[in-house]
């Protein structure tokens, strides 16, 4: 297990699935906050060794909220065919009921769906619980990306499917109740990795950067750096016929794993925000999640923020580094998705040696300010999650949530924090049953969505 450092520290797996009740909090839950705090983690099964972090069964982990009290967690493995061995790829192609499911859990129509980007979503109930592969009453016979973008005025998802053969991508938009699904085959794809998109008012942005099928790659996820791969930003108008009018523009090499958000400026131009590596910092990120040698202490060796301007008058990209801190999982008040927004946060790493504290990063976009949270020696908060404070407008006025692995004490808490100002003592502080593993990404779900 040492060489694999995805299983060791904040990443080592739990053994078993549990249920808590009436966990104990310190200050004060705001009544308003009535609903589950859900985070999807990659956590084999005991006696499995994963060749890749992104490889192990998918496992939620959740806290529910009501009335200032913090009624229970609960953690459940996603029973898909994969948690029990099944195969991936068979003699008819690959199986796409057989998920890590591990990545995302999302809300939408009414449904909890947890994702991972090579297969279906995987429905589950309020309770955590595993009910079936959901492929939108058999609309979609392809992947789904585990970063699916939700339109804030419509309530539209939008998500893509991508391939290492053609279609290479595939854009989709699902009504707002889930029922009907439009797909659009996005012209000019090529195999490079796409993990993640942007939306914004007229337009949907993907990235193709220097990352693309390697059939030499043999950790089970079949990716690697090549210098040969363009990197590109793809513009694609929204709406019926839109890919048809795709454009595709070269930028700098370098890869991006997550954005934080896209908008159209004053001027028309499409703004791009999100961290991205180049090729050393992807090979020792790479390194770390298949447990080979030469790789960064961290999952995240040299991710620094950036932006990428796109004139499309002018047939252009300016790309700028915004930032110098080591940062990934960024996030935003999900009300700006697609619009301007002032406010974004993100988890910052220590550096490539290990040396330093995990930390939460607070970006005000107007001002230039950066507002820092560090956290202890051996404590790692997991994405910050954003919730609107009841009776508010202002983009920050809110709450920060985050669940905290603590090596210390051998357990975690999940945090409420004000999100207008991270000077101040948490809002609240649930502690829970146990230490939960580092997760990948995660969704508040208000009990009005189920």
């Amino acid at each position: 297990m040492a060489s694999k450092p995805y299983l060791t520290g904040h990443y080592a797996p739990v053994t078993d699935e549990i249920t808590a009740a009436e966990l104990t909090v310190e200050g004060t839950l705001p009544p308003e906050l009535t609903g589950r705090l859900i985070r999807n983690s990659h956590n084999p099964k005991p006696g499995i060794t994963p060749t890749h972090w992104f490889k192990g069964s998918g496992m939620v982990h959740g806290v529910r909220l009501r009335d200032g009290r913090a009624e229970w967690y609960r953690n459940r493995w996603v029973h898909t065919p994969a948690l029990d061995g099944a195969p991936y790829m068979t003699d008819q192609g690959p199986d796409l009921t057989v998920s890590t499911a591990g990545t995302h859990v999302i809300e939408h129509g009414g449904r909890l769906l947890a994702l991972s980007e090579a297969a279906l979503p995987f429905e589950l109930t309020a309770d955590r619980e595993t009910v079936d592969a959901y492929d939108f009453g058999g609309k979609l016979t392809s992947t789904m990306t585990a970063h699916p973008k939700e339109d804030p005025a419509s309530g539209e998802l939008h998500f893509f499917s991508s391939s290492p053969f053609p279609p290479y991508l595939i854009h989709h938009v699902a009504s707002a109740d889930g029922q009907a699904l439009d797909s659009q085959e996005v012209p000019g794809a090529s195999a490079a990795l796409k993990h993640d998109f942007a939306i914004t008012e007229h337009y949907v942005v993907f990235l193709e950067g220097s990352v693309t099928f390697d059939p030499g790659e043999h950790s089970g996820i079949p990716y690697g750096w090549s210098d040969a791969q363009a990197s590109r930003i793809a513009v694609m108008p929204r709406g019926a016929g839109g890919a048809r009018q795709t454009r595709w523009f070269e930028i700098g090499q370098g890869y991006a794993m997550h954005f934080a958000n896209a908008y159209e400026d004053a001027r028309g131009h499409i703004v791009v925000e999100g961290p991205a590596v180049g090729r050393e910092g992807w090979q020792r990120s790479w390194n770390w999640w298949v447990g080979a040698a030469d790789r960064g202490a961290e999952p995240n060796s040299g991710s620094r923020s950036r932006r990428w301007t796109v004139d499309l008058a002018a047939g252009t990209v300016e790309e700028q580094q915004t930032d110098d801190l080591t940062v990934e999982f960024p996030t935003i008040n999900d009300r700006f998705t697609g619009s301007e927004h002032r406010f974004q946060y993100a988890l910052s790493f220590p550096d490539d040696q290990g040396i330093g504290n995990h930390t939460l990063v607070k970006y005000d976009r107007s001002t230039g300010a950066r507002r820092l949270l560090p956290f202890g020696t051996g404590q790692l908060p997991s994405e910050a999650v954003f919730v609107q404070a009841e009776g508010t407008t202002g983009e920050d006025e809110g709450y920060l949530m985050t669940i905290v692995s603590d090596l210390n004490a051998d357990a975690s808490r999940m945090v409420v924090l004000d999100a207008s100002d991270l000077t101040v003592p948490p809002v609240a502080t649930i502690h829970l049953p146990r230490r939960v593993p580092a997760t990948i990404h995660g969704s508040w779900i208000p009990d009005a969505a189920l």
